[in-house]
């Protein structure tokens, strides 16, 4: 009879341990869209709005997003502010990264967030020899429920070559790596999964969108857009997709992902 009491009790034991270990693990779900806009050229603003609406996401990146532009190839878009507008019209927070000025605005990188924001940081990224345009990337640390916080960035690499993208990737990977806490980093790095700046560059990040082609949208054959998290083990994908939607010549990129943390 003590033997038997012994082992229920052991077994109980177990079981408040087991029950212990996975309550201590908190999980969030968070949707993140990553869309490069085309700086407006091919939808207006409330179609644009209008798709972030539907998609739902929590977090967005964007990318060509311009400010008070005048253009002559998007003369509907003229002396708009795209990411104003953008964030009143999805009831979202915004936040904005000047990469140059252009046709008497600014051409840059965007977020839209539910959720406050506790920071956010422009850095310029460097232009080797052969570089065409400044980039940069756009750090924000954003605030979710249950006083958890993660670091949100938005980047547009050069087009031109890979030397100068392998150099951004690097400046990119000496900063974010070095942080604190989870990271989702996302953008249009004009560089195919199989590019040195994406297989070796960012392979201590889980890329974490499908494999669809992204560019051009109407008959996509490349894939240039990507959703990265960092660490590996405080993060889950959930799902992802590549809505079908022709506002731009990129195709969005979307992934749903399980944030654990203990």
């Amino acid at each position: 009879m003590k033997k038997e009491i012994l082992i229920t009790k052991l077994i109980c034991s177990m079981l408040l341990i087991l029950l212990v270990s996975a309550y201590g693990q908190e999980k969030d779900t968070l949707k993140i869209l990553c869309y490069n806009l085309r700086f407006g050229e091919l939808a207006s603003l409330t179609e644009l709005a209008e798709f972030i609406e539907k998609e739902n996401p929590d977090i967005v990146a964007l990318q060509e997003v311009d400010v008070l532009t005048k253009r002559e190839r998007a003369p509907l878009q003229n002396g708009k502010h795209f990411i104003s507008e953008l964030g009143f019209r999805t009831n979202m927070f915004s936040l904005y990264g000047k990469t140059i000025p252009y046709a008497g605005g600014y051409y840059g990188i965007g977020i839209l967030s539910k959720y406050p924001y506790l920071s956010v940081e422009r850095i310029l990224l460097p232009m080797p020899q052969g570089a065409k345009e400044q980039r940069a990337y756009l750090v924000s640390e954003i605030e979710l429920p249950n006083n958890k916080t993660i670091t949100f960035v938005s980047t547009h690499l050069d087009y031109t070559t890979s030397a100068v993208r392998q150099a951004q990737v690097k400046v990119i990977n000496d900063d974010l790596l070095k942080r604190n806490g989870p990271i989702i980093l996302c953008g249009d790095f004009n560089a195919k999964p199989d590019s040195k700046e994406i297989a070796e560059g960012m392979k201590d990040w889980i890329e974490t969108t499908s494999m669809d082609y992204t560019i051009p949208a109407k008959a996509p054959t490349s894939k240039i857009d990507y959703i990265f998290c960092y660490p590996s083990h405080e993060w889950k994908v959930i799902s992802n997709e590549t809505p079908k939607v022709q506002f731009s010549d990129h195709l969005p990129v979307v992934s749903t992902l399980e944030l654990i943390s203990k």
